[in-house]
């Protein structure tokens, strides 16, 4: 089947993909479903039962168009950071609001920093806009700041992104270190800080909601998707100064976060005991899958995420068998893509039930991958 002639040059080269391949492609690939859904970072442990209740009142008015402004839960949020709300916009996700945010400074060639093995949604985005990705590779499992800031300086690039806490590794830099590094940023560069692990960091990881408003050039993003457990229904949103916040309202879909998504979200926001309870959890979860993967020989990475990073020990080869090994014993989990991150795995924190499977399951699945390196 031919393609329409009438697409730009950049969308005509470009390749059709996915940053992830889903499990629902795998499960419809394969005929099975996961038996254990603990690849994704998504909470198994579900939003609140308030936030269910929520949305069932909310459906009944779910004929109607949603707030375009997005204003009562604009005003939680400016409560909740003690902000005000027009220094915080309301998007579909990180993932829809790194869209807006690309669309608005990228042009054709534009150098844009990363670092090599950092969220592929984020160069995804870059791609299509056709900007030229910088990449610098980590230093031992952590977002290089000193070669971030050095590859801004060296390109003049207008455009850097930093996830702190870090994924896919789970690890992170210090609150100082991240203030330090983003007020050492030339002006004319903007920072995306990437927060959407924040709620579950321990102390001294986030810098306080006030740290950076006084810089025009840093926008924090922070997400409903991870502890909040509300992932389906895709809200994030992203806190700066107001000037910068305002150019949103240039390009953004004023009716893209749904009516159902800002109810939820709303009532997420509301119930920071449940929030709480569930940190608790993940980190419960976390020191439970650090403890079976060492016992299988397996090196836990120090994690502020709802996820470990497992090192394997070995190469990617051997890294990609154990995934496999495990989508074939019902187990869906991740990796990362760029050496020398992908000698690891990857496991999301979920309910106990999900890591019995894989700690019932995980020898054999060694070896497995054992004998298919050998």
């Amino acid at each position: 089947m031919t393609e329409f002639s009438g697409f730009t040059p950049l969308v005509q080269s470009l390749p059709a993909s996915i940053p992830f391949v889903g499990p629902e492609t795998q499960e419809r690939a394969s005929g099975k479903v996961f038996r254990a859904r603990i690849g994704a970072n998504e909470s198994g442990f579900g939003p609140a039962p308030s936030v269910k209740q929520a949305m069932r009142e909310g459906a009944e008015d779910v004929w109607k168009y949603c707030d375009p402004e997005n204003h009562d839960l604009r005003q939680a949020l400016a409560n909740h950071l003690a902000l005000a709300p027009d220094q915080i916009v309301v998007g579909e996700g990180i993932d829809g609001l790194l869209g807006l945010i690309v669309r608005q400074i990228v042009t054709h060639n534009t150098p844009v920093v990363t670092s090599l093995g950092a969220y592929p949604t984020f160069n995804y985005h870059v791609a299509g806009f056709g900007g030229r990705l910088v990449t610098v590779p980590y230093r031992d499992d952590r977002e290089d700041l000193d070669a971030l800031l050095a590859a801004v300086q060296r390109e003049g690039a207008p455009l850097v992104y930093l996830a702190n806490p870090d994924n896919p590794m789970g690890t992170w830099n210090t609150s100082a270190d991240i203030v330090s590094f983003a007020k050492a940023l030339p002006e004319q560069t903007l920072l995306v800080l990437d927060e959407a692990y924040g709620e579950m960091a321990p102390d001294g990881i986030i810098p306080a909601s006030n740290a950076l408003l006084d810089n025009s050039n840093i926008l924090r993003m922070r997400t409903f998707s991870k502890a909040y457990g509300l992932a389906g229904l895709r809200c994030g949103y992203a806190f700066g100064s107001t000037g910068t916040i305002a150019s949103f309202d240039k390009v953004r879909n004023h009716f893209g976060v749904n009516k159902m998504a800002q109810i939820a979200a709303l009532a997420a926001l509301q119930d920071q005991d449940y929030l709480r309870a569930v940190c608790d959890r993940i980190t419960a979860s976390r020191q439970r899958i650090e403890e079976f993967a060492l016992a299988n020989n397996l090196q836990p990475l120090a994690s502020a995420t709802n996820f470990v990073t497992l090192d394997c020990g070995r190469d990617a080869g051997f890294a990609k068998h154990l995934l496999e090994a495990l989508g074939q014993r019902g187990i869906f989990v991740r990796m990362p893509g760029v050496a020398p991150l992908n000698r690891c795995i990857r496991i999301s924190t979920g309910p106990d039930k999900a890591l019995d499977i894989l700690q019932e399951e995980l020898p054999e699945a060694i070896k497995t991958a054992d004998a298919a390196g050998a």
